[in-house]
């Protein structure tokens, strides 16, 4: 697989969670392989959340850029 010649394309997305960083990026994840073909990799952006009025974190988000192998 990883000797003949591929191409991708990189998109950007954002995952959110209110579990955790790791879960917004495994939410992500998960979407954009349901909705591209051969997902590859993802590399972290940004991370960045909401805090609610009492000081508490209650949403993680993660800027992602995902890559998916293009069709011959």
């Amino acid at each position: 697989m990883y000797g003949e010649d591929r191409v991708y394309k990189k998109v950007e997305i954002i995952g959110t969670s209110k579990k955790s960083i790791e879960d917004a990026i495994q939410t992500a994840v998960t979407r954009a392989n349901s909705s591209l073909e051969k997902l590859s990799w993802f590399e972290v952006g940004e991370v960045r959340g909401h805090v609610n009025e009492e000081g508490i974190v209650n949403e993680y988000q993660v800027v992602l850029k995902v890559a998916f192998q293009l069709k011959k």
